[in-house]
C-alpha cells in the first residue's frame, strides 16, 4: 500500500501510549490500533483532526505517500 501510517512514530515522539491517545481522541482502542498498524481502509477527517490536535502535529506527520 503506498500510504504509510506513521502514527506510532508520532506517539513515540510525544511519549503517548495507545490507551492515552484513545481516551483523548475518543476513539476505541481497537479502531486506533487498526489505524496504527496501517490496516485501516479509510480515516475520517474529524478523526485525523482530533489526532493532530492531541499529538500537536500535521496530517503529513502521520500519513505518508510512498511510490511503489
Amino acid at each position: 500500500m503506498p500510504i504509510i501510517v506513521n502514527l506510532d512514530v508520532m506517539m513515540a515522539k510525544r511519549k503517548m501510549s495507545l490507551n492515552e491517545l484513545s481516551v483523548k481522541v475518543d476513539l476505541t482502542l481497537s479502531n486506533l490500533s487498526i489505524l496504527k498498524t496501517g490496516k485501516a481502509k479509510a480515516i475520517r477527517f474529524s478523526t485525523l483532526e482530533a489526532i493532530c490536535k492531541v499529538l500537536d502535529c500535521q496530517p503529513g506527520d502521520i500519513l505518508e505517500f510512498v511510490w511503489e
